[in-house]
């Protein structure tokens, strides 16, 4: 469809990817018209967008048969298609880094009213450094303005491999199209197979639409169950049921990270158990609800000094300090000691805002990471009775904090 020169700007000093249309494309009858919208409409909605995730479009120009956009050059990048073959996956890291950015790239452009409608593999960029960019908006919709009708296309588009179940039944949709098909590049990312892939296309979209993707787990055992519950929130059928932002994506994923990043030392399910069986938080727990809670948990352990939250970390966390004891720090002055059983992190477990104080461990610790994708797996009963003691927690660290201002 065009071909992509490198080029330099010789006002702004500096190198560009120029792409230019493919004239015969333009001329053709039937497509000529669609052709030239897409690249119009590439330039208008990639330039409302100001994202170090993002490719930036610097100009455009369109004159007969000439067609260009001037585009932000990145040295040796390749597309993620590299990456989703078996044979060649990135470590899990890796990919939650990436797939983290990309979630934030497209928070970015949803709130600026911009629905991409073709993410995929091959439209998210991986910089030498390992940073990732999302590229190609030809597709994309501005929700906000009717000055860019005249160049969007309407109806059903995208690629047909990485549609949302109502990208396929119904020509308008949200943006929680573009999140379903984040989630299925993640999966393919980690598994190097696509969920849904079938010999056909409309086999593809029945499968998309009608059937469960098989778990990640399968393909790969070592992926943490907190992954495998946030692909399965993406890769909800219905729109509602899914994540509702990219940052709310990108913050569990920050979860995972952190997980992953942790060198946890092992601690049987056994010993887990005796250590919480007796904390305040747990005491109107039932035995097999309290073992709920304890796999949809991670654990870490810290030793005096380090820091479990930084303050200015987007964490939508909730902790439980099984053992030893913390401080709660704000710049450098120390504001509250949490003891065995205390809890801290509910307001960013609600709000999922960035941590307004630092908590160290005081002595060695160990520490009970609750995020809300692994609870919301857990039985009814079991979510009911958590969200009870959790809200307890909250109204009696609201009223603690009201007396100290009196």
């Amino acid at each position: 469809m065009a071909t992509v020169y490198l080029g330099h700007d010789v006002i702004n000093h500096r190198d560009v990817a120029l792409k230019v249309a493919n004239p015969e494309m333009l001329r053709d009858e039937s497509s000529g018209q669609t052709f030239r919208s897409m690249f119009l409409n590439e330039a208008k909605l990639a330039g409302v967008l100001k994202h170090p995730n993002i490719v930036s479009v610097y100009d455009a120009g369109f004159e007969d048969d000439i067609c260009y956009l001037a585009m932000e050059y990145i040295n040796g990048s390749e597309t993620l298609h590299g990456h989703c073959d078996a044979s060649t996956l990135l470590p899990i890291e890796d990919v939650v880094q990436i797939i983290c950015k990309s979630a934030k790239a497209l928070d970015h452009a949803h709130r600026h009213g911009i629905i991409h409608r073709d993410v995929k593999p091959a439209n998210i960029l991986l910089t030498e450094g390992g940073d990732v960019k999302l590229a190609d908006f030809g597709v994309a919709i501005f929700t906000r303005c009717d000055d860019m009708a005249a160049t969007q296309l309407t109806g059903y588009a995208g690629s047909p491999l990485y549609m949302a179940p109502e990208q396929i039944t119904q020509p308008d949709v949200t943006t929680q199209v573009d999140l379903f098909s984040l989630g299925l590049v993640m999966y393919e990312m980690l598994t190097g197979k696509h969920p849904f892939y079938a010999n056909t296309i409309p086999a593809v979209a029945h499968r998309i639409i009608n059937e469960p993707h098989v778990p990640i787990s399968q393909s790969r055992a070592e992926t943490p169950d907190i992954l495998e519950a946030i692909v399965r929130k993406l890769l909800k059928k219905s729109p509602e049921d899914r994540y509702k932002t990219g940052l709310d994506v990108a913050a569990d994923l920050s979860s995972v990270f952190e997980h992953l990043s942790l060198s946890e030392q092992d601690i049987s399910d056994r010993e887990k158990f005796s250590l919480v069986r007796d904390l305040k938080f747990f005491i109107n727990f039932s035995e097999p609800e309290i073992w709920e809670v304890i796999n949809a948990s991670t654990w870490a352990e810290f030793q005096p000094g380090e820091t479990m939250i930084y303050e200015g970390q987007l964490d939508n966390s909730f902790y439980i300090l099984v053992s030893g004891d913390a401080i709660v720090r704000k710049g450098e002055v120390d504001v509250y000691t949490l003891t065995r059983g205390e809890c801290f992190g509910e307001i960013g477990f609600i709000t999922r805002e960035k941590r307004t104080a630092n908590v160290v461990a005081n002595s060695s610790v160990w520490v009970m990471k609750i995020s809300p994708p692994l609870i919301e797996n857990a039985s009814a009963v079991c979510q009911l009775r958590f969200h009870k003691e959790f809200l307890s927690t909250l109204a009696n660290r609201l009223r603690i904090m009201t007396e100290k201002m009196i």
